[in-house]
């Protein structure tokens, strides 16, 4: 009997895909404020503390490669499971580890699963969804994760207030080990596992189809590897004492736009996303550099996080888009890993624009980065229009 495509997105499969890519990012990001606080108790300084953050991004980096191989050898939901597994054992193993060097192996691991785990919830979502509604859908996808980002960090810092590092590292684990078993419960179509079975040609560094959406999302990266990494030291420079709140605002934000932007994605494709949400990011970083007001932070916030929230699911459908059915994994370890990318660059390079000149010269650095996604983009539809 064939099998009859509806046109629902909230399947059950769906919700256990969102709860579970939610929870692994909530832990994540729970991790980003605390671990470096575990670095320095076991004896690291500040190079040692860059270190575990540029070791879990290269490995994740590395492994996402190969994702689009190991389908067609192994059940994509199998390698999901196995994803999550290494990042829970990982998560509790960090509490072992007595010095740096330990930490750091563990850390390798802790990336490679992240890598794998993240890449092949994208393509479930997307596999889940119907293809006439992926914009709409990935937009919901990301909801969980946006809310996910906003309140790992406060859970972490609160834990370790509250508790100690063996709560946080174990409870972290128990949350991911939940995440497994919603993993489990992930029903597949017939159709999924024949896609999976396509040949591919080789392991792929990139993927080139996706290429420019992807180097747009690399731009991205950039300004929020900015924001993520700098804003903290900015507010009391600027003594601003709701650090919590605005980024609970872009949050917000974010989730809001999100629920909107999906579907207008399905209809009109990804000019009336990218356009507003690039301006309203400017907009948003301008203000956040002239910034003398929690009321502007604030403002500010809300802003970055309509242009933000509107735009990753907006590249990340495209990206998807842009390729076979079959191939979503390619394209997907090309989307991360430019963002990735950028935002391990844009930490860097906009620290070097911070120690020259100050923390505040970041957000006109940044909007400058928007502004160039904007023109390249611009540039992009007329070249495409005028062939």
């Amino acid at each position: 009997m064939p099998h009859i495509h509806n046109n629902k997105i909230w399947s059950m499969s769906f919700i256990f895909v969102v709860i579970a890519n939610a929870l692994v990012f909530m832990i994540f990001e729970m991790l980003l404020p605390t671990l470096p606080l575990f670095v320095t108790a076991l004896g690291g300084g500040a190079s040692q503390v860059g270190l575990v953050t540029g070791m879990f991004m290269l490995s994740a980096i590395l492994i996402r490669p190969f994702a689009g191989i190991l389908v067609t050898k192994f059940d994509k939901k199998l390698l999901l499971i196995f994803g999550i597994l290494i990042i829970a054992l990982s998560t509790g193993a960090y509490y072992l580890s007595t010095n740096i060097t330990a930490l750091l192996i563990i850390r390798l691991i802790h990336g490679a699963g992240f890598g794998l785990a993240t890449t092949y919830f994208a393509t479930l979502a997307a596999e889940i969804i119907p293809k006439e509604r992926r914009g709409e859908g990935i937009g919901y996808f990301g909801v969980g994760e946006t809310v996910a980002i906003s309140v790992g960090p406060m859970i972490g810092i609160m834990t370790l207030e509250l508790y100690d590092f063996q709560r946080l590292f174990f409870g972290g684990m128990a949350v991911l080990l939940l995440a497994v078993l919603m993993a489990l419960l992930i029903k597949r179509s017939p159709q999924g596992r024949d896609l999976d079975k396509q040949e591919r040609v080789k392991v792929k560094l990139y993927e080139k189809r996706v290429l420019f959406p992807s180097l747009l999302i690399f731009l991205i990266g950039i300004a929020a590897g900015g924001i993520m990494s700098f804003f903290s030291l900015y507010a009391i420079e600027k003594n601003f004492t709701h650090v919590g709140l605005f980024f609970l605002f872009i949050a917000a934000a974010s989730f809001v736009i999100r629920i909107i932007s999906g579907k207008l994605f399905d209809v009109y494709g990804p000019s009336v996303i990218l356009i507003p949400g690039s301006i309203l990011s400017i907009a948003g970083l301008v203000i956040l550099y002239m910034a003398d007001s929690d009321g502007m932070f604030l403002l500010a916030a809300v802003l970055y996080g309509f242009g933000f929230g509107a735009i990753f699911p907006a590249l990340q459908t495209w990206c998807m888009n842009l390729v076979g059915e079959h191939e979503h994994e390619d394209a997907m370890a090309s989307f991360f890993n430019f963002f990735d990318l950028g935002i391990g660059g844009g930490s860097f390079i906009l620290g070097l624009v911070a120690a020259e000149l100050s923390y505040q010269a970041i957000y006109i650095v940044a909007s400058i980065v928007y502004a160039l996604v904007l023109v390249v983009y611009i540039g992009y539809i007329r070249g495409r229009t005028a062939s």
